[in-house]
């Protein structure tokens, strides 16, 4: 019983939270609920919710707290509301960067409630970006747009963005069937391509990538596009390098013009506001009859700008041409380096990049970093070696010795993003050193030739004697059969051994015919005939064997005879 006693008192507290208990006499005020902070450009609302279904005439008051104070105050701007929301965007913030802590409580008389604090929050991260204010200019064929930034001309939420804010527009033709076009604008800016004399809408919004932020579209904003000049714009504006100068082109319908062409920096059309009176006259390129003009490099400082033109006939003058975006970095040509090659050591060349005499002057390849390109190889093959270094020395070893190697090499922008190179540079060659290698083959070379050489005269000398043996036999028996007949019998037959081995010569005169004769040889039983003519030749001349041989014969005759 006293268990259900209690949880009836329980729930009957639970029930009427507005009202104290009888006794007390006065009501209980319930704390706000769901406290919000709501941003929008340099807009602060705070918001919340609230039940009045038991009290009226309730008020509420909100106080802050920031980062070095040690009490909290009150919010200015909300203080005693009969609403669920105040705007508190007249508090001094000096920085958006810093945590700021609310409390909100409700207020009856010297009744309140207890306080319902907000989630401490930072007002950079909370804040949105607005609606945009908008004001257009037209001509025959465009629209001049002049946004004005997002925030106050004060403002402390956008302070440090102005620059960064990027804007989306949506154009379409005010007809029945609308076809938008989307476009990313600058706070300044031009819409081209449009027709004349036609109703044109827009709405713009605005973007931060970083943080990223998308804002409210403005409202719609529309205007009417102008009867068409009489006096049309230049088109198509173009300007390329050559060399050491630009040529601005730009195409033009009409004859017997006069143009002029005006050049400005691209990062002023991020700064809000207008800047006509930054746009400067392009030398060479004022009142010229042409359709195009030659600018000296040194005109344009280094980065992006802005070129347009205009048409005048007398004391007519046109539109300004479209703006044609032009960068410095982009349009340079990069010319090809110079290089030298020279043998070094025994097996190496060393190659030298230095800056072609064409930009000694004014450099062009010093604008922003290089690289180079170097191919190298034997120049009777087709094998190359690629490399590509920042480096302006190149030292290539391990090369063959009295051999020939050509080199070409190219400069190439260092960032990848231009994507610029110059063409390839005039072929250099060079011859490699002799090296210890050659050497040694010198030398061994001279010994095979010393070594062939003598060979060749052995062998020649060798085959002179067989064909002097062959052809040219020698009168004097060889040397074996010498030695054969080196014993004195054999070699004397007809000779008695007593005699003395010398030669001896007779003069024969008037021989009769000598005939066969055999004589026996004692030495050694042999026989030997010899048979003669009768020799009518006088002044012979015979050896001592041939006269013996006479004596005998004319001793045989004698004995026939008697």
């Amino acid at each position: 019983m006293l268990a259900l006693l209690g949880a009836t008192t329980l729930m009957l507290v639970a029930g009427a939270p507005w009202v104290l208990p009888a006794a007390s006499g006065e009501a209980n005020l319930k704390s706000p609920e769901n406290g919000r902070v709501c941003i929008i450009d340099d807009n602060f609302m705070l918001q919340w919710n609230s039940s009045r279904e038991s009290v009226r005439n309730v008020t509420f008051s909100a106080e802050y707290k920031i980062p070095g104070m040690d009490n909290w105050k009150k919010l200015p701007g909300c203080q005693h509301i009969t609403s669920t929301e105040c705007n508190f965007s007249s508090v001094k913030l000096k920085n958006v960067y810093e945590k700021i802590e609310l409390r909100i409580r409700a207020e009856k008389g010297n009744n309140t409630s207890q306080w319902h604090e907000v989630k401490p929050f930072i007002p950079f991260q909370k804040a949105q970006i607005g609606p945009l204010d908008v004001h257009l200019e037209a001509e025959d064929k465009a629209i001049i747009i002049n946004i004005s930034p997002p925030g106050t001309k004060d403002s402390i939420m956008w302070a440090m963005d102005h620059s960064s804010f990027i804007y989306s527009l949506v154009i379409w033709k005010n007809s029945s069937s609308p076809e938008e076009r989307t476009k990313t604008v600058y706070s300044r800016d031009k819409i081209y391509n449009l027709s004349p004399e036609t109703t044109y809408c827009l709405k713009v919004k605005a973007e931060l990538r970083s943080p990223r932020r998308v804002g409210f579209y403005s409202p719609v904003y529309c205007i009417n596009t102008t009867e068409k000049h009489e006096v049309p714009s230049p088109e198509n504006i173009q300007i390329d390098a050559e060399n050491h100068v630009y040529v601005l082109k730009w195409d033009y319908a009409h004859e017997n013009m006069t143009f002029r062409a005006q050049w400005s920096h691209e990062f002023l059309k991020r700064i809000p506001g207008s800047h006509s009176d930054k746009w400067k006259q392009i030398p060479n390129c004022e009142d010229v009859k042409t359709t195009h003009c030659v600018i000296p490099q040194n005109v344009f400082p280094e980065g992006i700008h802005r070129i347009r033109v205009q048409a005048s006939n007398g004391n007519n003058t046109s539109f300004w041409s479209e703006e044609k975006i032009f960068n410095t970095e982009m349009k340079t040509i990069i010319f090809p380096p110079v290089i030298s090659m020279k043998s070094v050591n025994d097996d190496s060349l060393h190659v030298s990049i230095g800056v072609p005499k064409e930009s000694e002057n004014k450099s062009v390849n010093q604008l922003y970093p290089l690289i180079y390109e170097v191919i190298f190889w034997e120049n009777t093959s087709n094998a190359e070696r690629n490399v590509v270094e920042k480096r302006t020395d190149f030292t290539f070893p391990n090369l063959k010795p009295l051999t020939v190697y050509c080199v070409k090499a190219r400069a190439l922008s260092e960032n990848d993003k231009w994507n610029k190179s110059s063409v390839f540079s005039d072929i250099v060659c060079e011859k490699t050193k002799p090296g210890n290698t050659s050497k040694t083959w010198l030398i061994a070379g001279i010994c095979t030739a010393l070594f062939s050489i003598t060979v060749i005269i052995y062998v020649v000398k060798v085959l002179l004697r067989c064909i002097n043996y062959v052809f040219f036999p020698s009168s004097k028996p060889p040397s074996t059969v010498n030695e054969y007949f080196s014993e004195q019998p054999v070699r004397n037959l007809l000779l008695s051994t007593s005699e003395e081995q010398t030669e001896r010569c007779s003069i024969i005169e008037n021989a009769n015919t000598i005939t066969v004769i055999e004589e026996t040889n004692p030495i050694d039983g042999d026989h030997k005939k010899y048979n003669s003519q009768t020799s009518q030749d006088s002044g012979n001349y015979s050896n001592e064997d041939e006269n013996s041989g006479s004596k005998i014969s004319e001793e045989l005759l004698q004995q026939e005879t008697v």
